[in-house]
C-alpha cells in the first residue's frame, strides 16, 4: 500500500503555550546577557508570538461580541464576524 505523503503544517500552539513562551523570551532578553544573533532570533520570535496571541485575543472578543448581540450558542465563523462588522 502507497503512502500519501505528509503535507500537514505543524499545529499551532493554544494562546497560554504562546503566551508562556513569549514571557520566557522577554525574560532571557530583560538579562541582557544573550549574544547579538540570538537575541534578534528570541526578538523576532518574540513578535510572532505576540501578533499570535493578538489574534486569539481578537478571535475571542469576537466570539464574545457575537454571543453578547444576538445570544447564539451556533459556533463561531470567524469569516462570518468579519461580515457582521
Amino acid at each position: 500500500m502507497a503512502r500519501k505523503p505528509q503535507t500537514e503544517t505543524p499545529a499551532t500552539p493554544d494562546f497560554e503555550t504562546s503566551l508562556a513562551e513569549l514571557e520566557t523570551l522577554v525574560e532571557r532578553l530583560e538579562r541582557g546577557d544573550l549574544p547579538l544573533e540570538e537575541a534578534l532570533g528570541s526578538f523576532e520570535r518574540g513578535v510572532a508570538l505576540s501578533r499570535q496571541c493578538q489574534g486569539s485575543l481578537a478571535t475571542a472578543q469576537q466570539k464574545v461580541e457575537q454571543l453578547l448581540r444576538d445570544g447564539s450558542t451556533a459556533p463561531f465563523n470567524p469569516e462570518q464576524a468579519d461580515d457582521d462588522a
